[in-house]
């Protein structure tokens, strides 16, 4: 694909591992399924924003999903979570992998909210 070539989520999807599709599916419409969320694709992932800025992004990898999302606290340890970095005064990004579908559990599951009202503004207020 030349430099020129206007990324799609079918592009990231295309040649994937079918079990990493569908985790990624299962992110995507549960992501979806919190508000008004837009997706910005680019070469190196999919980027979910809210109506005021992205909070996460993710795309299959050779063994699963990896992604991010924008919390405003640090998570504790999870084995999940690779890294956690301050971002800004108020906001920390947190790299994560998931492996498997069961990974995708209620805590897991409520990150992704809390990071989506993270895209809705939640990090402005005082």
């Amino acid at each position: 694909m030349t430099d020129s070539h206007v990324w799609t989520v079918d592009d990231h999807l295309r040649d994937a591992d079918p079990a990493a599709v569908r985790l990624w599916q299962r992110i995507d419409d549960l992501i979806g399924s919190f508000g008004p969320v837009t997706r910005s694709v680019s070469k190196t992932t999919i980027t979910f924003k809210g109506t005021r800025r992205g909070f996460a992004g993710a795309r299959p990898w050779r063994t699963g999903v990896r992604g991010y999302f924008d919390l405003m606290r640090e998570l504790p340890a999870d084995p999940r979570i690779s890294g956690a970095a301050p971002y800004g005064r108020k906001l920390f990004v947190h790299q994560f992998r998931l492996a498997d579908e069961s990974e995708l559990d209620e805590a897991f599951a409520a990150w992704l909210r809390e990071a989506y009202e993270v895209g809705c503004g939640a990090h402005l207020g005082p």
